[in-house]
């Protein structure tokens, strides 16, 4: 199944252009099955995402785009996003995402010269896995990803769109070799490394 797993809407990112329903249509153009919406530091509530479920066939889920110590992790799966608010040092947040049962994923590694392997380092966080694609990675910071993965062969590799428009809306995914319809279904699946990060050929230059 092929998922974007980070994308932010004008309802709740600030820095988002792109209204919820518009995002939905943009990621079936896209030949999406799936999106994760991952807002700053804010979790959808399940009454906002069946408003979104009603209006489309594909899987629509929530995570959380934490803006932590030492740059920005994905989580997903989590119940209580107070318990890892903007600023928590990237170990404690990843120990809290665990116990909650969820998944955290470092967003576009590297990015803006955040020195990323000293920050999991010193911080002793145990990530469950890296984007190695994304619209906001360029061709040094995909590179530097694969060799991440290289390094890390216990991270599992997020292809994702970081979309705060229309138009980048599944520029990049996950392709997962196994079913999702849940968060214990997206968690699962990224623990066990089960997604391939893709460009999509839809777009012209592969992002």
């Amino acid at each position: 199944m092929k998922f974007d797993l980070h994308l932010h809407t004008s309802r709740h990112s600030p820095d988002s252009v792109t209204d919820p329903f518009d995002l939905l249509r943009a990621a079936e153009r896209a030949g999406l099955d799936g999106v994760v919406l991952t807002e700053h530091d804010y979790l959808w509530e399940e009454r906002e995402l069946a408003e979104l479920r009603a209006a489309t066939k594909m899987v629509v889920l929530a995570g959380v785009e934490v803006a932590g110590r030492g740059g920005d992790v994905l989580v997903y799966g989590i119940t209580d996003p107070f318990r890892v608010p903007k600023g928590t040092g990237w170990g404690e947040l990843c120990r809290e995402v665990h116990r909650q049962g969820g998944a955290a994923v470092a967003a576009h590694p590297n990015r803006w010269g955040q020195p990323f392997e000293k920050v999991v380092r010193d911080s002793r966080a145990e990530l469950d896995g890296i984007e190695v694609l994304s619209n906001n990675m360029d061709d040094d910071l995909r590179a530097r990803a694969a060799d991440l993965l290289v390094k890390y062969p216990h991270f599992a590799q997020l292809g994702n769109s970081d979309s705060h428009a229309p138009e980048t809306v599944g520029v990049c995914y996950t392709d997962f070799g196994c079913e999702i319809r849940s968060n214990a279904d997206l968690v699962r699946a990224i623990r066990e490394r089960r997604g391939v990060a893709r460009a999509n050929p839809r777009f012209a230059g592969g992002a």
